[in-house]
């Protein structure tokens, strides 16, 4: 005869698992910094996803390059200044604010820190090419 089914074979918890445990504050458990270079990254990756933006050729037969930024600030208080390509022909103000507010919510959901600027630096107006061959 087989043993009744316990808490724990059962999938439950086990008794004292649901117990408080002794665990400071989380302002007191440490310290957390993320590096500029992921605000960066964040910002380059929703302004590529923005609709409107295109990815500018390099030429010379380099590839493609999509957008560029550069973080700045102190603390946890950034300013991003960003440098894209958007497609011609384009709603470039637009397009700039809805860059603008992305970035803005994007780092802040992931960072946590502040945006207090965005700049946009629409280096390019790219028209869509057609396919070569059809």
């Amino acid at each position: 005869m087989s043993a009744p089914p316990t808490a724990a074979s059962a999938g439950e918890r086990p008794p004292g698992a649901d117990a408080p445990r002794d665990l400071p504050d989380p302002a007191d458990r440490g310290r957390l910094r993320v590096n500029p270079s992921v605000v960066r990254r964040i910002a380059e990756r929703c302004a590529d996803l923005t609709p409107g933006t295109v990815r500018a050729p390099r030429g010379m037969g380099r590839g493609d390059r999509g957008a560029r930024a550069h973080v700045s600030g102190s603390g946890h208080d950034v300013d991003i200044e960003l440098d894209v390509a958007l497609r011609y022909p384009s709603a470039v103000r637009e397009t700039a604010d809805a860059l603008r507010h992305r970035i803005t919510e994007e780092v802040s959901r992931v960072t946590g820190y502040h945006v207090r600027s965005v700049h946009v630096t629409v280096s390019a107006l790219l028209p869509e090419t057609p396919p070569r061959v059809e």
